[in-house]
Protein backbone atom coordinates (compact mmCIF):
# COMPACT_ATOMS: atom_id res chain seq x y z
CA UNK A 1 0.00 0.00 0.00
CA UNK A 2 1.30 3.45 -0.81
CA UNK A 3 -0.21 6.33 1.07
CA UNK A 4 -0.35 9.83 -0.40
CA UNK A 5 -0.20 13.29 1.15
CA UNK A 6 -3.70 14.56 1.90
CA UNK A 7 -5.17 11.05 2.20
CA UNK A 8 -7.40 10.23 5.16
CA UNK A 9 -6.22 7.27 7.22
CA UNK A 10 -7.07 5.31 10.35
CA UNK A 11 -4.60 3.88 12.84
CA UNK A 12 -4.68 0.11 12.23
CA UNK A 13 -3.92 -1.08 15.80
CA UNK A 14 -3.56 0.26 19.32
CA UNK A 15 -0.15 1.91 19.42
CA UNK A 16 1.92 2.65 22.48
CA UNK A 17 4.39 5.48 22.00
CA UNK A 18 7.28 5.65 24.44
CA UNK A 19 10.35 7.72 24.96
CA UNK A 20 13.43 6.91 26.96
CA UNK A 21 13.14 10.16 28.91
CA UNK A 22 13.38 9.49 32.61
CA UNK A 23 13.39 11.75 35.64
CA UNK A 24 15.48 10.48 38.56
CA UNK A 25 15.41 6.96 37.07
CA UNK A 26 11.60 6.88 36.83
CA UNK A 27 9.80 6.77 33.48
CA UNK A 28 7.70 9.90 33.19
CA UNK A 29 4.92 8.23 31.22
CA UNK A 30 3.79 6.98 27.87
CA UNK A 31 1.11 7.73 25.34
CA UNK A 32 -1.22 5.23 23.73
CA UNK A 33 -3.24 5.89 20.60
CA UNK A 34 -6.33 3.79 20.03
CA UNK A 35 -6.92 1.83 16.85
CA UNK A 36 -9.33 3.57 14.51
CA UNK A 37 -8.29 7.11 15.34
CA UNK A 38 -8.46 9.16 12.15
CA UNK A 39 -6.04 11.59 10.64
CA UNK A 40 -4.61 13.03 7.47
CA UNK A 41 -1.29 12.12 5.87
CA UNK A 42 0.85 15.27 5.68
CA UNK A 43 4.04 13.80 4.27
CA UNK A 44 5.27 10.53 2.75
CA UNK A 45 8.99 9.66 2.80
CA UNK A 46 10.57 6.76 0.92
CA UNK A 47 13.79 5.43 2.47
CA UNK A 48 15.83 3.40 0.00
CA UNK A 49 18.18 0.78 1.45
CA UNK A 50 21.81 1.87 1.67
CA UNK A 51 24.24 -0.02 -0.54
CA UNK A 52 27.14 -1.54 1.39
CA UNK A 53 30.74 -1.80 0.24
CA UNK A 54 30.18 -5.21 -1.40
CA UNK A 55 27.21 -3.90 -3.39
CA UNK A 56 29.14 -0.88 -4.62
CA UNK A 57 32.11 -3.10 -5.52
CA UNK A 58 29.80 -5.45 -7.46
CA UNK A 59 28.37 -2.49 -9.39
CA UNK A 60 31.84 -1.15 -10.16
CA UNK A 61 33.29 -4.48 -11.30
CA UNK A 62 30.20 -5.45 -13.29
CA UNK A 63 30.22 -2.09 -15.05
CA UNK A 64 33.88 -2.43 -15.96
CA UNK A 65 33.38 -6.00 -17.13
CA UNK A 66 30.37 -5.04 -19.26
CA UNK A 67 32.11 -2.02 -20.78
CA UNK A 68 35.62 -3.36 -21.32
CA UNK A 69 35.40 -7.13 -20.86
CA UNK A 70 35.75 -7.88 -24.54
CA UNK A 71 39.02 -5.88 -24.74
CA UNK A 72 40.57 -7.29 -21.54
CA UNK A 73 43.28 -9.93 -21.59
CA UNK A 74 41.74 -13.36 -20.91
CA UNK A 75 43.35 -13.66 -17.46
CA UNK A 76 42.05 -10.30 -16.30
CA UNK A 77 38.58 -10.99 -17.68
CA UNK A 78 38.47 -14.35 -15.85
CA UNK A 79 39.54 -12.70 -12.57
CA UNK A 80 36.86 -10.01 -12.97
CA UNK A 81 34.21 -12.66 -13.72
CA UNK A 82 35.21 -14.61 -10.57
CA UNK A 83 35.06 -11.49 -8.41
CA UNK A 84 31.67 -10.54 -9.84
CA UNK A 85 30.37 -14.08 -9.27
CA UNK A 86 31.57 -14.06 -5.64
CA UNK A 87 29.71 -10.76 -4.98
CA UNK A 88 26.52 -11.75 -6.82
CA UNK A 89 24.68 -13.20 -3.75
CA UNK A 90 25.14 -9.91 -1.90
CA UNK A 91 23.91 -8.00 -4.95
CA UNK A 92 20.86 -10.26 -5.28
CA UNK A 93 19.99 -9.83 -1.59
CA UNK A 94 20.29 -6.05 -1.92
CA UNK A 95 17.99 -6.03 -4.96
CA UNK A 96 15.31 -7.88 -2.97
CA UNK A 97 15.22 -5.22 -0.23
CA UNK A 98 12.13 -3.08 -0.55
CA UNK A 99 12.27 0.62 0.27
CA UNK A 100 10.78 1.57 3.65
CA UNK A 101 8.00 4.14 3.56
CA UNK A 102 7.32 6.38 6.54
CA UNK A 103 4.58 8.96 6.95
CA UNK A 104 3.71 12.02 8.99
CA UNK A 105 0.07 11.92 10.08
CA UNK A 106 -1.84 14.69 11.83
CA UNK A 107 -4.64 13.10 13.83
CA UNK A 108 -8.03 14.74 14.22
CA UNK A 109 -7.30 15.30 17.93
CA UNK A 110 -4.25 17.42 17.05
CA UNK A 111 -1.52 14.87 17.71
CA UNK A 112 1.19 14.62 15.09
CA UNK A 113 2.95 11.31 14.49
CA UNK A 114 6.06 11.59 12.32
CA UNK A 115 8.28 8.82 10.94
CA UNK A 116 5.68 6.09 11.41
CA UNK A 117 5.74 3.05 9.14
CA UNK A 118 2.99 3.25 6.53
CA UNK A 119 1.83 -0.24 7.57
CA UNK A 120 0.49 1.22 10.82
CA UNK A 121 -2.33 2.89 8.88
CA UNK A 122 -5.24 1.86 6.69
CA UNK A 123 -7.10 4.13 4.25
CA UNK A 124 -10.23 5.69 5.76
Amino acid sequence: MTLKAGQRVLLAADTRLTDSAEVSGVVVGFLSLAAGIGGTVEQVDVHHPQAGDDVREYERLKSLLDAYGDTMPPGSRKRFQEQVASLEPTWTAFQELAPRVSVRVRFDNGFLLDGADEGAFVPA
